[in-house]
């Protein structure tokens, strides 16, 4: 009885999921936590703060430990060449073993280490505004992919209520050749109509599995997962958009700006680094060594030898063919290069910022002339019906107007995503979070 019980729970559970919508919100959360993307971005954090970890290290002393052991035996010891007068006793084997314990601290490097800790730090944080950047882009991704399928959901059903309403008004329209008051023609034509309605029905339904198909890539499920969204909108026409305010924003805010900006300051210490062979090394050093000797074969008696000593070690690299300058000229160069891709990508994102600005005047424009247009054709729709049932209209003017109507609503729902779309694009080109 019990296990029929948690099948039940297991099957109740998992028919909700599989019925329930996904809103938008939902599907940032689950896109970004499935994202491949990100998580190779997150690795790369992980992996620059590592670099820092290993660079200071070098700033701390280095204790290292040694140790070594020989072995010799001598395979014919009596043949070895030696005085033939007063022969010498040999002993098999002969043997040594040493020990070795060494402490290295820099003093003075020249300022490389430092400069190097500051230039991991500073390319550990260029790497978290990219993390942020592909976070950003990934949001996007889900963005379009989602309202992409709201596209053809609201196609769907505008075409299945079409067809619906085709349906019926061929049935009336069979009901007035029975009795007399239209032509043969007239029902082929709308059978013809009910036809082609079906076969674009076909084709929508195909796109909606495309759809379907690039929204659960993009969030990170199985092509084939029965997912759907929620259509339910709340058209933002109210807002209002500064271009001005926008660029600005723009230029203080994106990622890719702050990026290329650590990576300038990152590369202003990898100068200092460079010519860090400019200058004397200067290192406090300290060993232990402890080494014991068995050398019988040769009439020797054991001996231990233990010393230590502490001190200062300086080297000084005063001529080095042109190695230290080339270095520092490389890093220089690296600077200059970073600072001009700063130039061209505020030339970039201002003409990002400008696109998507125009591009959202434009889509609402559109909202507000494709709702006039539902308006209009709904009302020719109406009067053409009333004259159709009174037989003062033909089916080919019927089939018009309700061609009509079913392009002005298909536009009109297109219109809404494609708004809602660039409201989001022009956030992502202003530098704001998305998601």
């Amino acid at each position: 009885m019990k296990k029929v019980i948690i099948i039940s729970l297991i099957l109740t559970v998992s028919l909700f999921a599989q019925e329930k919508k996904l809103s938008l919100e939902e599907s940032l959360n689950t896109g970004l936590k499935n994202s491949k993307e990100i998580k190779i971005s997150e690795s790369k954090v992980t992996g620059s703060k590592a670099k820092i970890t290993e660079v200071g290290s070098q700033m701390f002393p280095k204790l290292t430990f040694g140790a070594g052991y020989t072995n010799l035996n001598i395979t014919e010891p009596d043949d070895i060449g030696l005085n033939p007068v007063n022969p010498t006793t040999i002993k098999n084997p002969f043997y040594s073993y040493g020990l070795n314990l060494s402490i290295q601290q820099p003093i003075f490097t020249g300022f490389q280490l430092s400069s190097l800790k500051g230039a991991a730090e500073y390319n550990s944080e260029a790497v978290k505004t990219e993390l942020q950047k592909a976070m950003n882009q990934k949001a996007y991704d889900i963005h379009q992919a989602y309202w992409n399928y709201y596209k053809t959901l609201n196609t769907i059903k505008l075409i299945e209520d079409n067809l619906n309403l085709l349906k019926q008004k061929l049935h009336d329209t069979e009901q007035f050749f029975e009795n007399g008051l239209v032509t043969k023609n007239d029902v082929l034509k709308l059978k013809v109509q009910v036809a082609n309605m079906k076969l674009k029905l076909i084709d929508t339904k195909n796109n909606l599995d495309v759809a379907k198909a690039l929204f659960n890539k993009t969030i990170g499920l199985p092509l084939n997962a029965e997912t759907e969204i929620a259509t339910n909108v709340a058209i933002d026409t109210i807002s209002h958009y500064s271009y001005d305010d926008l660029l600005t924003e723009a230029l203080n805010n994106r990622d890719e700006i702050r990026s290329l900006n650590y990576r300038i300051e990152a590369g202003k210490e990898n100068i200092t680094a460079a010519n860090s062979g400019w200058w004397p090394q200067l290192y406090a050093v300290g060993s232990y060594y402890y080494y014991n000797v068995n050398a019988e074969t040769f009439n020797m008696n054991s001996k231990d030898l233990q010393l230590w000593y502490l001190g200062v070690s300086l080297s000084w690299d005063l001529w080095d063919w042109g190695h230290t300058s080339s270095k520092a000229t490389q890093a220089e160069q690296e600077v200059l290069q970073a600072r001009e891709q700063v130039k061209l990508l505020k030339e970039q994102i201002e003409l990002d910022v400008y696109n998507s600005y125009l591009r959202l005047l434009s889509e609402k424009e559109k909202i507000n002339i494709s709702r006039l247009a539902v308006q209009s054709a709904e009302e020719n729709y109406r009067i053409t019906e009333e004259k159709y049932n009174n037989q003062l209209a033909t089916s080919t003017d019927l089939i018009n107007a309700q061609t009509e109507l079913l392009d002005a609503k298909t536009k009109y729902a297109v219109s809404i995503a494609d708004y809602e779309l660039a409201i989001v694009k022009l956030k992502m080109a202003a530098g704001r979070r998305i998601y």
